[in-house]
C-alpha cells in the first residue's frame, strides 16, 4: 500500500495517480461500519478496473476546529489506522493534513482538488459523510459537485443490536470498561501499543512480576480496574491480567494511571520492547488492600478468573 500525506494547497502533477475508487471518511477505529465502506471501494475497484484508495484526515478535526480540544485520544491512532487499512488490501492511502485552511474549502473546491484532482473515478462513503466548509457538502449533493467526472456509492447505516455502529459508541463502551463487547463493533478486540519501562519492581517481590507498559498517549485507555488481557511480544501472544490504576495500596500520590501486566508462564527481560496489549474482560475495580497478604490473595483470584475466561475461549489460547 502506498501512503501519501497531502496538505493544502494541493500541488499535483497532471495524471500523478492512476484511476481510483476511493473510500472517504475519518475512520477512527476502522470498525465494522468503516470496513463496509472501505471494502466496498475495494470491491468496486476490482469490478471497474481501478486502483483502490482510502482518504482520511489527520489530526482529528476537533483539534483544529474545537476551542478546548488540545489533544484527542483515538481508538486507532494514525499508525494503527495505517496498519489496519493496509491489512485490508488497499492500494493507496491518502492522509490529508487537516488545517483551518483546508477546513474552509468550499464543498466544490474540496471535490475539485481532492477528488477530481486525485483522478478518482468512483467515490464510496457512508450515508452521513460530509465535506467542505462547515460540512455543507453531503452525499445527496455530491452528484452536483462531481462535474460528471466520477460516479459514487452511498453505504447505508451499519447497525448492531438496532443501533448504529459508530466511533462514539465504541468510545462510550471503552470509557465504561465494556471491553468484552467491543469485538461486536470493531470486528476484533481493542488493542493499545506501548513500551515496557522500568517500574518500582514490587510485583516480583510478591511473586507476581509485571511488565509496566508506557501506553502511547494517543490511545483511549480503559478505565481504572483489573482486566484479562493478552499481550503480544515479538510476534508471540501471552495471556495475563492487567491492572490499570494508581496502586493505592502502595502509592498515594500517582498522577497518571499505570498499566501493569502480569503474564502467565512468562520469564523474559522485555524492557524497552514495544508490546501490544489486547483488552478482553473487565474483572473488577481497583481497590486498596490492608496489606501484602490480602493483595496477593486477590491477585491469585484475578489470575484464576482470567485463566477460566481464556479456557472458555479457546481461540485465544497461547
Amino acid at each position: 500500500m502506498k501512503v501519501k500525506k497531502l496538505g493544502f494547497p494541493l500541488n499535483l502533477d497532471k495524471n500523478e495517480y492512476p484511476p481510483l475508487a476511493m473510500a472517504l471518511g475519518y475512520f477512527d477505529g476502522v470498525h465494522l461500519g468503516h470496513q463496509e465502506v472501505i471494502l466496498e471501494a475495494k470491491k468496486l475497484a476490482e469490478e471497474k478496473g481501478l486502483y483502490s484508495a482510502v482518504m482520511t484526515f489527520d489530526p482529528h478535526p476537533s483539534v483544529v476546529l474545537g476551542k478546548n480540544e488540545m489533544h484527542v485520544q483515538y481508538i486507532t491512532p494514525l499508525e494503527e489506522k495505517i496498519h489496519l487499512i493496509k491489512e485490508m488490501g488497499i492500494d493507496y492511502l491518502f492522509i490529508i493534513h487537516f488545517t483551518t485552511e483546508f477546513a474552509n474549502l468550499l464543498p466544490q473546491e474540496f471535490v475539485d482538488q481532492y477528488v477530481i484532482g486525485l483522478n478518482v473515478k468512483h467515490v464510496v462513503a457512508g450515508f452521513d459523510f460530509t465535506y467542505g466548509r462547515m460540512g455543507k457538502g453531503n452525499m445527496e449533493i455530491l452528484p452536483f459537485h462531481s462535474r460528471e467526472q466520477f460516479t459514487y456509492t452511498i453505504v447505508p447505516k451499519f447497525t448492531k443490536s438496532d443501533e448504529k455502529v459508530s466511533s462514539t459508541r465504541i468510545r462510550t463502551f471503552l470509557k465504561e470498561g465494556r471491553t468484552d463487547e467491543l469485538p461486536a463493533l470493531l470486528g476484533r478486540f481493542y488493542t493499545t501499543t506501548g513500551i515496557v519501562i522500568h517500574g518500582d519492581k514490587r510485583g516480583r517481590t510478591i511473586g507476581f512480576p509485571t511488565a509496566n507498559v508506557d501506553v502511547n498517549d494517543d490511545y483511549i485507555l480503559p478505565p481504572v480496574g483489573v482486566y484479562a488481557v493478552r499481550m503480544e511480544i515479538e510476534g508471540v501472544w501471552y495471556q495475563g491480567v492487567c491492572n490499570v490504576g494508581y496502586k493505592p495500596t502502595f502509592n498515594q500520590h500517582a498522577i497518571k494511571p499505570s498499566v501493569e501486566v502480569h503474564l502467565f508462564h512468562f520469564d523474559q527481560d522485555i524492557y524497552g520492547k514495544e508490546v501490544l496489549v489486547e483488552w478482553h474482560l473487565y474483572l473488577r475495580k481497583e481497590q486498596k488492600f490492608s496489606g501484602i497478604e490480602e493483595l496477593v490473595s486477590q491477585i491469585e483470584k484475578d489470575k484464576q478468573k482470567a485463566i477460566d475466561y481464556f479456557d472458555r475461549n479457546q481461540q485465544f489460547s497461547c
